[in-house]
C-alpha cells in the first residue's frame, strides 16, 4: 500500500479505538503474509476494512481501528505463527482521538494533534510494552506470594523433599521472566522509529511516562531479585543442613568403630 493512500486513510480518523494484545512468547515475524503489508520495522499491516496492526516478534501485537469480527479472523491468521501461546492473552485497551489543541494521554484516552503511520507505530510500541509488563507483573506477583510460604514453612517444620525443586524452579522462572523483558522486549530501550523520527520523540517519552513503563520496570526488577535472593538463601541453608547432616553420619561412624575397636580389646 502506498505512503500517499495510508496517510489519507489515516488523516480521515478523528477517533480510534487501540487494542494490545500480548498472545504468545513469540510471533515469527519473518514467515508473515505480505499481501497487506505496510511497513516492515516495526511490522505493520492492513486488517479488515479501514483498520492497522502492529505486530512485535516479542508476542504482542496492536490493533487500531479493528471490528471484533475483524479482530478474531485476523487472530486465527496469526495463530499459526505463534510460538508458546498464551491459554489467556494480556488485552488493554485504549482509545484515540485527534484533538488539533492537545497531544499525549488524558484522562483515559490518547490525545493527539494528528495520526501518521508514524504516530501510530510509536503509540504501538508503548501499548505492546504496557501490556507485556501486565502480564509479567501478574506472574511475578504469583511467585512473590507463594515464596514466603515456602520459605516460613522451611523454618518450621525442617526440610521437605520437595523444597529444592520449587526454590530452584522459582529461580528458573524469574531468570526466564528477566531474559524475556531484557533480552526480547527491551521494555527501557528506546524504539528504533525514533532514530528515523527524531521529531516523535516527545511523543513517546511524554506517552512512556504516563504509562508509567520505567517505573513498573524498575518495580519489577526488585521483586525479581528478591525472590532470587530469598530463594537462594533457603537453597544455601538446606545445602547447610545437608552437609551437617553429612558430618553427623561421619562422626557416628566413627564412634562406632572405636566401640568396637575397644570391645575387641576388652575382649583380647
Amino acid at each position: 500500500m502506498k505512503t500517499s493512500e495510508i496517510s489519507s486513510v489515516l488523516s480521515a480518523k478523528k477517533q480510534m479505538l487501540v487494542r494490545s494484545l500480548y498472545v504468545a512468547e513469540r510471533i515469527e515475524t519473518k514467515t508473515f503474509e505480505k499481501t497487506q503489508l505496510v511497513a516492515y520495522s516495526p511490522l505493520t499491516i492492513r486488517v479488515g476494512e479501514k483498520g492497522f496492526a502492529v505486530i512485535f516478534r516479542y508476542g504482542a501485537t496492536v490493533l487500531f481501528d479493528v471490528a471484533p469480527m475483524e479482530e478474531l479472523a485476523f487472530l486465527n491468521n496469526l495463530h499459526t505463527l505463534l510460538v508458546h501461546p498464551l491459554e489467556k492473552p494480556e488485552t488493554e485497551e485504549v482509545p484515540i482521538r485527534i484533538d488539533k489543541e492537545q497531544r499525549g494521554r488524558f484522562e483515559g484516552e490518547i490525545l493527539i494533534h494528528e495520526i501518521t503511520l508514524e504516530h501510530m507505530q510509536v503509540i504501538a510500541d508503548i501499548l505492546a510494552k504496557t501490556v507485556v509488563l501486565n502480564y509479567y507483573e501478574t506472574s511475578v506477583s504469583k511467585n512473590f506470594e507463594s515464596i514466603e510460604p515456602l520459605a516460613i514453612t522451611l523454618k518450621e517444620q525442617g526440610h521437605r523433599g520437595s523444597s529444592s525443586k520449587e526454590l530452584l524452579n522459582h529461580i528458573g522462572e524469574v531468570l526466564i521472566n528477566q531474559h524475556n523483558m531484557v533480552g526480547r522486549v527491551e521494555v527501557t530501550e528506546k524504539p528504533e522509529i525514533l532514530w528515523n523520527n527524531p521529531g516523535l520523540e516527545g511523543l513517546y517519552r511524554h506517552l512512556e511516562t504516563e504509562f508509567e513503563i520505567r517505573d513498573r520496570h524498575r518495580a519489577l526488577e526488585r521483586k525479581l531479585e528478591l525472590i532470587t535472593r530469598t530463594a537462594e538463601t533457603v537453597l544455601d541453608l538446606l545445602d547447610t543442613k545437608r552437609s551437617l547432616r553429612v558430618e553427623w553420619y561421619i562422626v557416628i561412624l566413627i564412634i562406632f568403630e572405636i566401640f568396637l575397636t575397644l570391645y575387641d580389646m576388652f575382649l583380647k
